[in-house]
């Protein structure tokens, strides 16, 4: 049966609003909560960028939820050995309840040290050997380890989680979707697209988790909810590769404008209308997701919270 989990952005939001929100979230009945990592925003209004990693060991004070990151990347910002020590630290100060959520990264991120931004293939082969290089880790075993992109000598981690540590892979076409399937626990997509999560299943995927995420902004003034998301998250309605490769806000916000009001609302979910809220979520259920994470635009987060806890949830579980 799908869960349903409330996805935290951290783009959008303070540390101190994110806490609140996780809070807000148990309360109403979401059983999961995923978080995003970046450097920066995509875009000036949002407005916020704080350190995942510090947001998740509040949270494993704050609330009893499981976290699952969606996604950071462990190839060329934080090396993965670094990443695999806050990764085993904070699955061991949520009990157990942390799933770490990879992808290949966005320039936007992941350029700041002034190393150039591959193309994807060669991102591809630098998240697979980062996930060898954190499995073998994780596993608080001292490491060497001297491959094609990264070089790791006598690294051993102390602090561990007592069971595995699950690494979802997040992908947005086949090629990607073949790789989560080969190297991944589980696999992380956006959309509730069928196909890529059978290519998941064809690349060795078959029995492993599928987990994905959506906006919505509920509101009971449809229009102004529209205008809210395109003004805060038009970037999500860019083509192509557009996303992986524009290195900086100012980028994304001169590319926003070629994203239209009609656009925005005829792909996010706006409003009061519970159906609309419910199917949304549905869709990933019918494309075979084990988990879909929820994520409120804008600053009406108590409404949200509300009329999931009273509406919107209960239909899903029903």
């Amino acid at each position: 049966m799908t869960e349903y989990g409330y996805f935290l952005a951290c783009e959008e939001f303070s540390p101190a609003e994110l806490i609140d929100q996780a809070r807000r979230a148990q309360q109403a009945g979401f059983t999961r909560l995923a978080i995003s990592d970046h450097f920066h925003p995509w875009i000036g209004a949002q407005g916020n960028s704080p350190f995942v990693w510090s947001m998740i060991g509040a949270l494993s004070q704050a609330v009893d939820l499981p976290v699952t990151t969606l996604v950071t990347c462990p190839t060329v910002r934080l090396h993965p050995a670094v990443t695999a020590q806050a990764a085993a630290t904070s699955s061991v100060l949520l009990g157990g309840r942390f799933a770490l959520g990879v992808g290949s990264g966005e320039a936007l991120n992941e350029h700041i040290h002034g190393d150039r931004w591959p193309p994807f293939e060669v991102r591809a082969e630098m998240l697979e050997e980062a996930v060898e290089v954190m499995r073998r880790l994780l596993t608080g075993r001292q490491v060497s380890h001297r491959g094609r992109h990264y070089t790791v000598e006598n690294a051993q981690l102390y602090t561990v989680p007592e069971e595995p540590l699950p690494i979802l892979v997040s992908a947005f076409g086949p090629k990607a979707a073949e790789l989560a399937g080969r190297v991944g626990d589980g696999f992380v997509t956006m959309a509730p697209d069928a196909d890529l999560v059978g290519a998941f299943h064809d690349g060795g995927g078959a029995g492993k988790k599928v987990v994905g995420g959506v906006k919505v902004c509920w509101s009971d003034d449809r229009d102004a909810a529209v205008d809210l998301v395109r003004r805060v998250w038009a970037t999500e309605q860019l083509p192509g590769e557009l996303n992986q490769v524009l290195p900086t806000p100012a980028h994304f916000e001169q590319a926003a404008k070629l994203v239209t009001r009609d656009m925005v609302a005829s792909t996010v979910t706006c409003g009061n209308e519970v159906d609309e809220h419910v199917e949304t979520a549905r869709a990933y259920a019918r494309a075979g997701f084990d988990e879909v994470y929820i994520g409120q635009v804008g600053p009406d987060q108590a409404r949200f919270f509300d009329a999931y806890r009273e509406r919107v949830l209960p239909a899903l579980r029903s």
